[in-house]
């Protein structure tokens, strides 16, 4: 039909303005370079400009952007003024060519600028800036750190000062001599450390400092201090112990300018009656035996050196006894006993275990291990002629104990699982490993630790992991116990999703089977982008309809914090567990916004101007049909003679009025109205509607 063929033609074209639009500019490109250097130095209080030059398409959008801080926008030849950040105002304007200046510029506009120029359709286009803002230096000082330099110290220090000014380049020197960063001078900003400061380094230091638009150079004469060297401790006469009742006397000195001060220590109290150094002690005592401590000290540098002597003179054991018991073969208990130093030694006894048998200083003593002994004190007696003291051991079987797992990932990118069985004992377990009924021993695939109560297990597959069950048997000569084991593979027991009040952060967990191989975890998510903090969307790659990976964490993670999402969007995470390559079943999904996602709701924006085209068509159609219709109706039809009319009458008519499109009846049968009643006597033929038209709106 020839509406048929028009609407054709006029679709024709619309494809042919549809594909000129899509494809304008395709081979356009915006180019944007420096007008200027992109290095630029200038005085504070100045005006400079960061011109540029621009071309492949009018009127661009000028983004100019401080170390990825925005501060000026504007689109080329606009009516609107510049966007100009708030704290920017007094400062920049951007010029009708897209270059930026700068109006009395002030010293913390110094940093680098890039412009970033775009254009519907175009690819972006950006250039850098490197503005350097100075001031004239100013009346310069020199300062050392700490105030007296001390010989021996970690670092000593010369700090520069100015009262105005930005350096651009320091240069220190030693006595006319130019210093370079070794092992011995470090130049830092503001600064010179000399490290390991000595006297060699007594002399004149000078810094020179400039920019492009000042020099200026400043002195300061460095004194090391030194002092006091290491103490030297003389006692007369010298013996290794000393009996109540001798006199003895402890002389201390040490070199060092200027000349060090000496002071003995004894037990926290100062002594005061010393000449020179030395300690006269007289009619000794036992109780003035210990450690006599000498303090030499510097009272310029307020430096100190310490240095101690033991004097013993029957003096007691320290501290405490100490009692302990050791595993032998597995079947027998060694009992031991200690109390260190002391003159004479203390004399060690086990009377629970023997009367007759003792030691000095330390003592042991085996016996046969019984079910008598377990959870049985056994007590350590300890005699010296100054004091009696005592320990006491208790000894026990194993106790039960649950077997522990730690999943990491070794640097040959292996799995490393490390179980761990230890149970409180004494002595101490030793523990023996199986895998099912075999034992495990060292090797390149197990690794047992050298107290025994740990099991490290290395592969690249996890696989081989699974379905193995290893079994620790905690043993000492009391008894034992077992523990079992069953690895599996990466798998989540439980996850759940905790939002924020605002519905932008959410916080994500998830805990783990305590027997489950995991090395990492992969967060996902299905829906839109995230946001940034300045609400735009942050393009994830790859990002599709799907889940993707939006964190990665490691193996000993519980729980995220996901940020920024938009409250009124649908998103849904999941927990993807992991054994190195491996991925297990992912968690459940849990979902987050209202009722239609952001692509529903797309979909039915799309969707409604593309139905209103449908109906526009169809209404076309529907209203060609019944023009036609209506104009094969209106043909004239003339009155029949009365002869026929009868003929007619004496057959029923079965034949339905015809309806019109529109609900419109067609003209009345004159022919008919002009009949008898008897004639007319037949039954009215029955109504039957049209069928229903239905129209479906595709969303």
């Amino acid at each position: 039909m020839k509406w048929m063929e028009e609407l054709d033609g006029l679709n024709s074209v619309f494809l042919a303005v549809l594909f000129s639009f899509t494809f304008q500019g395709a081979n356009c490109e915006l180019v944007v370079s420096p007008a200027g250097p992109t290095v630029v130095n200038t005085l504070a209080g100045s005006t400079v400009t960061l011109a540029v030059s621009f071309s492949g398409a009018p009127d661009p959008v000028v983004a100019w952007i401080k170390e990825n801080i925005p501060v000026g926008t504007w689109t080329i030849k606009s009516n609107s003024p510049p966007d100009i950040a708030k704290n920017s105002r007094d400062v920049l304007t951007i010029e009708k060519d897209g270059s930026l200046t700068f109006i009395n510029v002030p010293l913390n506009f110094t940093g680098n600028y890039t412009v970033e120029l775009t254009k519907s359709g175009l690819e972006k286009a950006s250039t850098t800036f490197t503005l350097k803002i100075f001031e004239n230096i100013q009346t310069v000082t020199l300062s050392t750190q700490p105030d007296v330099a001390k010989e021996g110290t970690e670092r000593l220090t010369l700090n520069y000062s100015m009262r105005q000014g930005v350096v651009e380049q320091q240069i220190w020197y030693f006595n006319d001599r130019e210093l370079k960063n070794n092992l011995h001078y470090l130049v830092e900003e503001r600064s010179l450390v000399i490290l390991r400061p000595n006297r060699s380094d007594i002399g004149r230091y000078t810094v020179l400092l400039s920019n492009p638009f000042s020099s200026v150079t400043a002195h300061k004469d460095v004194t090391v201090h030194y002092g006091p060297d290491e103490p030297i401790i003389v006692a007369q006469p010298a013996k290794p112990f000393h009996v109540a009742g001798d006199s003895l006397s402890l002389s201390c000195h040490a070199e060092g300018l200027p000349q060090p001060t000496v002071m003995w220590d004894f037990g926290g109290e100062i002594l005061s009656d010393t000449l020179k150094g030395v300690l006269n002690l007289t009619n000794v005592m036992t109780s003035q035996g210990g450690v006599y401590t000498c303090t030499l000290l510097n009272e310029l540098t307020e430096e100190r050196r310490e240095k101690a002597v033991t004097v013993s003179i029957f003096e007691r054991p320290l501290g405490s006894p100490m009692c302990s018991v050791l595993s032998v073969n597995n079947v027998m208990l060694q009992y031991l006993c200690s109390w260190m130093r002391g003159t004479p030694q203390a004399q060690l006894s086990f009377p629970g275990l023997s009367n007759t048998s003792s030691g000095a200083g330390s003592f042991s003593l085996t016996v046969t291990a019984s079910a008598n002994f377990n959870k049985k004190t056994i007590i350590c007696m300890a005699d010296h002629p100054i004091e009696q003291n005592k320990c006491n051991i208790t000894t026990s079987s194993p106790l039960e104990f649950i077997p522990a797992i730690r999943t990491t990932v070794d640097l040959d990118g292996k799995i490393v699982v490390t179980i761990h069985c230890i149970s409180e004992a004494s002595p101490e377990a030793v523990v023996s490993w199986f895998r099912g009924s075999e034992p495990v021993t060292s090797g390149t695939f197990y690794q047992i630790s050298s107290n025994t109560t740990q099991l490290k297990i290395r592969d690249y597959n996890i696989s081989n992991f699974l379905l193995q069950n290893y079994t620790c048997t905690c043993r000492n000569p009391l008894g034992s116990q077992i523990g079992q084991i069953q690895l599996q593979g990466p798998s989540i027991s439980d996850s759940s999703l905790f939002p924020n009040k605002d519905g932008t952060v959410i916080t994500l967990t998830w805990e783990v089977p305590p027997t489950s191989v995991v090395t990492g975890f992969d967060i996902q998510m299905k829906g839109p982008d995230l946001l940034n903090k300045n609400g735009n969307a942050t393009h994830i790659k790859d990002s599709s309809n799907g889940f993707r990976t939006i964190q990665q964490k490691p193996g000993s993670a519980r729980s995220t914090d996901i940020f920024v999402l938009d409250p009124n969007l649908t998103y849904r995470f999941r927990v993807i567990p992991k054994a190195r390559m491996t991925d297990g079943e992912p968690s459940k999904v849990h979902r987050i916004g209202p009722g239609l996602s952001g692509p529903a709701i797309a979909g039915i924006a799309a969707g409604i101007p593309c139905s209103i085209l449908f109906l526009l068509l169809l209404g076309g159609l529907i209203y060609l049909v019944v023009y036609c219709h209506r104009k094969k109706s209106h043909q004239t039809r003339y009155p029949v003679s009365r002869a026929v009319e009868k003929a007619k009458a004496s057959q029923p008519d079965i034949t339905p009025h015809n309806l019109m499109a529109g609900g419109l009846k067609s003209l009345p049968d004159y022919n008919r109205l002009q009949q008898t009643l008897s004639e007319r006597s037949v039954s009215l033929p029955t109504f039957v509607p049209p069928p229903p038209v239905r129209v479906a709106t595709t969303v």
